[in-house]
């Protein structure tokens, strides 16, 4: 069956895709932490190829995603889906993951996967947005360098303006702060700026948008590209650029759970999202950015990489992504971004 004969289950994060047979149904339990309007197209489409599969996606936050799978003794879900790639990271080198061999798989670009068993299906870079109405006289923030200048000569003006992600808080921010502290000998002088100014602390880029937006904000930091892009094209006054000096990517990555009740199921899933169709679909009805390396297009990995070259620089799925969830140097650097935020404000705290 197609979209229109989806149904939504009484909890709006879920979304079903009925088997028209339901004798033959081959049951497929999806657990993502990925908006229901931007997974919709990629389950439509393969619902279209691949009627007989009775499809479940279960929208959660990343978190929730990560617990309730190991909750439930890790045999609930059939696909495990997130943007949460340290915690993924950690569910497959702990051993709760099964190899996907397919062609597709074996051809996977080597930087978008670990072993066969953790595939990056999306290539979404972090950016930075303003309004142009607020900025006006000013050197656009088209870089960390840009920004860093921007804050410091601009400080009064920008004061309450600026906003980013809470790395106390938010999942995503803690990860962008660890790769920009790795990628930035400058980083620390920039949370100071950003102290400086009062910049506001949000836990999602919806948020950051949202206030961007109605005026609250005149530039925010570090936001997640897919998300940040449609909402600027609808929205003039708004301009987003990733950055030129270097570009943090994220990527999606899925992974078949060892104990899948339907592995069958799951493996022709995840085929399908490493497949050129599947990807032309993230392409062509998502922003959220193709990988395979024979797509071309605004937003594909092959894009930015023509555009951006060495700029680009995908957080890499290896074990450095287990140093992010130590706890000791989770509050190292916590507590030392929180002594430079603090540094500049006066007012303490």
């Amino acid at each position: 069956m197609l979209l229109s004969a989806m149904s939504r289950a009484d909890d709006a994060h879920v979304l079903r895709y009925a088997a028209p047979h339901e004798a033959t149904a081959q049951p497929l339990e999806i657990y993502g932490a990925l908006d229901n309007d931007l997974m919709a197209p990629l389950l439509a489409d393969f619902h279209a190829r691949y009627p007989d599969i009775e499809l479940t996606y279960r929208n959660l936050t990343t978190l929730t995603l990560y617990r309730r799978f190991l909750a439930e003794d890790e045999a609930s879900a059939d696909v495990v889906m997130s943007s949460a790639m340290p915690w993924q990271y950690q569910l497959a080198n702990r051993g709760h993951a099964q190899a996907l061999t397919t062609a597709a798989a074996r051809q996977w670009p080597q930087a978008s996967r670990w072993r066969h068993e953790l595939f990056g299906f999306t290539f979404e870079p972090v950016v930075i947005v303003y309004r142009r109405d607020a900025l006006e006289g000013a050197t656009p923030p088209d870089s960390h360098e840009a920004l860093l200048s921007l804050l410091t000569h601009e400080r009064q003006r920008l004061k309450g303006r600026v906003v980013t992600y809470d790395p106390w808080r938010s999942g995503a921010g803690y990860t962008y702060a660890t790769e920009d502290a790795h990628m930035s000998p400058r980083y620390w002088e920039l949370v100071a700026a950003l102290g400086g100014v009062e910049a506001a602390l949000a836990d999602t880029t919806g948020e950051m948008l949202d206030g961007l937006a109605d005026g609250r904000y005149a530039v925010g930091y570090n936001l997640l590209g897919p998300y940040a892009r449609d909402f600027v094209a609808d929205h003039p006054q708004l301009e987003m650029v990733i950055p030129s000096d270097y570009a943090l990517v994220t990527q999606r990555l899925v992974l078949i759970p060892k104990r899948a009740p339907h592995p069958e199921a799951a493996k022709r899933f995840v085929d399908y999202l490493l497949s050129r169709q599947g990807q032309q679909v993230i392409r062509d009805k998502t922003p959220l950015g193709a990988v395979h390396t024979a797509l071309e297009g605004k937003g594909t990995a092959r894009d930015l990489r023509k555009t951006l070259g060495d700029a680009i620089h995908p957080i890499a799925i290896d074990p450095s992504l287990l140093a992010t969830l130590d706890t000791l140097k989770r509050h190292s650097l916590l507590e030392r971004w929180q002594r430079e935020y603090t540094r500049l404000n006066d007012s303490g705290p």
